[in-house]
């Protein structure tokens, strides 16, 4: 082997680290929300104080958001402090449909809203289609669902029979894996790689 050779196989494997360490990371993240299935057996919306950094509900219990924070933080990334970190940023970035006057760390990052916020500052979004092969395992979808009530999922490795990629979410009966990902209209589709996150 060439010098040239070798000083160009070293380029080309240096250029591909951060896909296949996003690649990796996906699989990991599906693998994080997967765990909570049968675990997170309940949905319960109700405002409790947690601790904080990484605060949450009992693990029984929570809300489409939980599914998502609860996966990241498996991989060492607390979204509840990431958030909050990040409104205190720059408040003005974030959604005002709480007549909130400061930012408050047991729930800014439990509303979809705001992580869909955070997901585009964070340089995650992309376009939304209905086109299945659009979407990878361990990226993260956002609805809006009758009555207006915005959800959030986390897409799976498997695909249903109509070759739909999977969801994994908490719409009602605690964390579950379903063919869902066309099932309301989307709002948003996000990839984000925590290993570049802006600060």
């Amino acid at each position: 082997m060439t010098l040239a050779t070798a000083v160009r196989s070293l380029i080309l494997a240096l250029i591909a680290m951060p896909a296949l360490a996003l690649a990796q990371g996906s699989s990991n993240l599906v693998t994080a929300a997967r765990t909570q299935i049968g675990v997170t057996v309940s949905y319960n919306p109700r405002y409790e104080k947690i601790a904080y950094p990484n605060g949450d509900v009992p693990q029984e219990r929570g809300v489409c958001t939980d599914v998502v924070i609860r996966a990241y933080r498996k991989l060492g990334h607390d979204l509840q402090a990431l958030v909050h970190e990040d409104m205190g940023r720059d408040w003005a970035a974030y959604p005002k449909l709480w007549q909130l006057k400061a930012r408050d760390s047991n729930i800014d990052h439990r509303r979809v809203p705001n992580l869909q916020a955070f997901f585009k500052r964070q340089g995650g979004s992309l376009p939304v289609t209905r086109d299945g092969r659009d979407y990878r395992a361990g990226d993260v979808v956002t609805w809006m669902l009758p009555g207006n009530l915005p959800h959030i999922g986390i897409v799976s490795d498997q695909r249903a029979w109509t070759g739909a990629p999977m969801v994994i979410h908490n719409i009602g009966a605690g964390t579950r894996e379903e063919n869902v990902l066309f099932d309301y209209p989307l709002t948003g589709h996000y990839r984000w790689n925590p290993r570049a996150a802006q600060p």
